[in-house]
């Protein structure tokens, strides 16, 4: 019955056909009550399959989380016979691991897909989910005996939280090694950040496909310490690297003001200013702005759309994931799996040195938000000015009338009743996609709003007409920077937001003390209309920006050093 088992198994998973769990099924039963070894090993050499075809190469992640739902499925309702046989012979799994999104983070796309390849390589997952606190996450690994503890996060606030976990595993005497992921996380970050609060290894993972290799490596008697000993001293070869490194040349702030763009302006006045609500998005609509790169991305696929399609390596998978991805859209548009809301206003608006000041109406007497700017102090080549977005905006007492506006768009509402269901039939592969398909989604639908905004609401491209290849590459006027990214990387700036526009009335999100959006397929930002509006990068800021920010917000200096970290 062993054989049996195991060839449905690798059949399973190696053509990813979720009918042969019947197969697996009947091949596990066909002797009634199976014991634990018959289970355990064809189980474990079809999850050697995938293990070795992706270690390879020669499997992508889109097969390996089908591989897993194939298994998952096949083998779910044995689990009590698993657990009642692993009690009786103290059968254990390769390693028991505890992961987790940091508190005030609500991303899981990445770590849900580590969970999934850890998880089809014999390894016991516990996934602890999202927003979760430092106390909750070591509870649970002496709780449950963790080997390990994974830390998940997308936004830079995180980077601080996980620094703040790895002290706390040093106060608390943890051993255990501590993984660190997510796409605001490094390697040079986790050497000079992380490492240093914490004894115990601490290893970067940038992506699934290393999680594998490095578990195997830290959970193996032969191999922990000589792989630990390699991760310490690349870790103080790059902290080495960082004290010798000449620091980026810095101006004092005055003088990066003194150096602002020198800009004219010639406001066009919004056809319709204040706060608009727009419930309840037309999907379908949505779907037409859909720029399909950033999804390849999340299945770890490397190349640019179209292209991937045909690429040599990686094209049959990319086909395949893309056909799924674009049947699923069709579905859940058709049977309203999610909804979506946008709410954005237009206000009359004047720059106040690095600050952009909106206005409640045109007596411009009521502030209704000011937006902190930040300028960058690296040293500019000659002629190049010292950006700031408020430059973009008309100053204040210049006899120029400006304008500015800000926006909020989720697709993710109502997302977490498909999400249940999926987990209940263990069905990674379909929450995954249904995830990142609600991202994409998202992000369309800022880009269909900034369009209307543009042609229609504002009206300062009437005549505006692009193709969707243009509108992804941003051949329009105007720009909409978003807190958090490069040109405004302060994300506390999104509380002020959330408060003008109403967000959490108008479209139903939410954000949390991080200051992460709810829910998470949400996009939000600023509408700057200036023919010569353009995204740059602040990289650093020196300490007279730092307290001078710290001022113009009303923070102490901690706090501002805390939201400003990255930056320092």
């Amino acid at each position: 019955m062993g054989k049996r088992l195991e060839h449905a198994m690798v059949k399973g998973i190696t053509e990813f056909v979720v009918a042969d769990t019947e197969e697996c099924r009947a091949a596990l039963f066909a002797e009634g009550k199976p014991p634990l070894s018959v289970i355990e090993g064809p189980l474990m050499n079809g999850m050697n399959v995938v293990g070795d075809l992706f270690g390879a190469g020669k499997m992508f992640l889109p097969q390996v989380v089908k591989s897993a739902r194939v298994m998952k499925q096949a083998v779910a309702h044995l689990i009590p016979y698993v657990e009642e046989e692993k009690k009786r012979t103290g059968s254990t799994s390769k390693g028991r691991i505890v992961i987790a999104t940091v508190k005030g983070d609500v991303h899981d796309i990445g770590k849900n897909i580590v969970g999934v390849v850890l998880g089809c390589n014999g390894y016991e997952i516990i996934d602890l989910g999202v927003m979760v606190s430092a106390d909750k996450i070591l509870h649970a690994a002496k709780e449950h005996g963790a080997q390990a503890i994974g830390l998940s996060g997308l936004i830079t606030p995180s980077l601080e939280e996980m620094s703040h976990i790895a002290g706390e595993m040093q106060r608390q005497g943890f051993d255990v090694p501590l993984l660190i992921g997510g796409a605001t996380t490094s390697r040079a970050h986790t050497a000079i950040k992380i490492a240093p609060n914490y004894a115990g290894p601490v290893v970067y993972v940038p992506d699934a496909s290393r999680a594998v290799g490095v578990v195997t490596k830290l959970l193996s008697i032969d191999m922990r310490d000589s792989y630990v000993d390699e991760i310490a001293a690349d870790y103080e070869k790059v902290r080495s690297q960082h004290a010798g490194k000449k620091g980026i040349a810095l101006v004092s702030l005055d003088a990066a003001r003194a150096n602002r763009a020198k800009l004219t302006y010639t406001p066009v006045t919004p056809k319709r200013l204040g706060v608009t609500v727009l419930r309840d998005l037309d999907l379908a609509v949505l779907a037409e702005y859909i720029d399909w790169g950033p999804f390849f991305q999340t299945w770890d696929l490397a190349g640019s759309y179209p292209k991937i399609l045909d690429d040599a390596v990686v094209g049959d998978a990319a086909r395949n994931v893309f056909n799924d991805g674009k049947a699923m859209l069709q579905q859940l548009i058709a049977e309203k799996w999610i909804s979506a809301n946008a709410v954005f206003g237009l206000f009359p608006a004047q720059a106040v040195a690095d600050d952009i000041v909106f206005y409640a109406d045109e007596t411009r007497d009521k502030v209704a938000m000011t937006w902190h700017g930040l300028r960058q102090q690296q040293e500019r080549p000659a002629g190049k000015p010292h950006q700031c977005l408020s430059d973009f905006v008309a100053p204040k007492g210049g006899n120029c009338a400006d304008y500015a506006g800000a926006f909020a768009v989720t697709a993710g509402l109502g997302i977490e009743k498909k999400l249940a269901e999926f987990a209940a039939q263990h069905d990674d592969y379909r929450a995954i996609m249904l995830k990142s398909l609600a991202d994409r989604l998202a992000e369309a639908a800022a880009e269909w709003l900034h369009e209307r905004v543009r042609k229609d609401y504002w009206g300062y491209a009437g005549d505006e007409s692009l193709d969707s290849a243009a509108l992804i590459a941003e051949m329009y006027r105007g720009i909409r920077p978003a807190p958090g990214y490069p040109a405004c990387p302060d994300h506390t700036s999104k509380g002020a937001l959330f408060h003008l526009l109403d967000a959490p009335s108008n479209a139903g999100m939410h954000l949390t003390e991080s200051y992460a959006m709810t829910p998470a397929a949400s996009v939000a930002g600023f509408y700057l209309a200036h023919p010569e509006a353009h995204y740059f990068a602040i990289t650093k800021i020196d300490r007279d920006q730092l307290q001078d920010w710290a001022q113009r917000c009303g923070m102490t200096l901690p706090e501002a050093e805390k939201w400003l970290a990255p930056l320092l």
